[in-house]
């Protein structure tokens, strides 16, 4: 895919770049090289290959699955500027 002036032109400001007419021509090629690249992934055959999320197969350690208040409600609310109960105190914004 080939990319124009006038596309390097609406990308720089839509990024909000500003670039001179020089650098509108050596980006527009350079631009074009890399979209070329991107071209040649879709050429590889992939199919069969299992997604990784490592380079080393790994089985992440996991913790069990528990619902807490995470002890330290009383530190939380201590901070609010009024509280009742253990519970935040907000003014109220529905008649």
């Amino acid at each position: 895919m080939a990319v124009d002036k006038d596309t390097v032109a609406r990308i720089a400001r839509l990024a909000r770049i500003r670039i001179s007419d020089e650098q509108q021509d050596a980006l527009a090629g350079e631009l074009s090289n890399i979209l070329g690249w991107v071209e040649q992934l879709g050429e590889v055959e992939t199919a069969g290959v299992e997604p990784m999320t490592s380079v080393v197969a790994m089985t992440p350690a996991l913790r069990d699955d528990k619902v807490t208040d995470g002890g330290r409600a009383d530190d939380i609310v201590k901070n609010a500027p009024e509280q009742a109960g253990g519970f935040f105190t907000v003014p109220k914004v529905v008649e």
